[in-house]
């Protein structure tokens, strides 16, 4: 490109200079990332980011989020389990389970029951409102599943799935 073409060349730059001398990008797209490009971990929380954001957005209007989706889910299918349980299985700290626990029972979803077998723990139920909102949650999880398979494809995120199986 001539001297004369690159003046004549309108386009804005997607670098501007700061007041200091450092270069401020205008468009994130045009930060290059260098070996995060090749790293499996970076894509998958990028695409992790862009999951929960649609599941969020898709389950907005009931107020629920994908790891009280899945308490709830896993306490339905697994009625009675003890607090232990749930937390091991999903992966999700004793303290933080609590405190979901909390307000899930706040919003009457949820319900402990001390344990028959051992007094120290509590039994996990859905209450009756909590059978009700997790069937919703669960209809509105399908058609978020719908979106991801907009985004990447009904073969893919069959893939997809295959593949993250053995982390499940």
């Amino acid at each position: 490109m001539t001297a004369r073409a690159a003046r004549a060349d309108t386009r804005p730059s997607p670098r501007k200079r700061a007041g200091n001398g450092a270069a401020r990008w205008n468009d994130a797209d045009e930060i290059g990332l260098d070996a995060l490009v090749g790293h499996a971990g970076y894509a998958v929380r990028r695409f992790q980011i862009w999951i929960f954001q649609d599941f969020i957005k898709t389950l907005g209007d009931v107020d629920i989020r994908p790891t009280q989706y899945s308490v709830l889910t896993v306490i339905g299918a697994n009625p009675g389990l003890s607090q232990m349980a749930v937390a091991k299985r999903l992966g999700i700290e004793r303290a933080r389970l609590v405190h979901l626990l909390d307000s899930l029972e706040q919003r009457k979803l949820v319900k402990r029951i001390k344990s028959k077998q051992d007094r120290r723990s509590h039994a996990l139920h859905l209450t009756g409102p909590g059978e009700t909102a997790l069937a919703k949650f669960k209809r509105l999880a399908i058609e978020h599943e719908r979106h991801v398979e907009e985004k990447i494809g009904k073969a893919n995120r069959e893939r997809l799935l295959q593949i993250l199986a053995g982390f499940t």
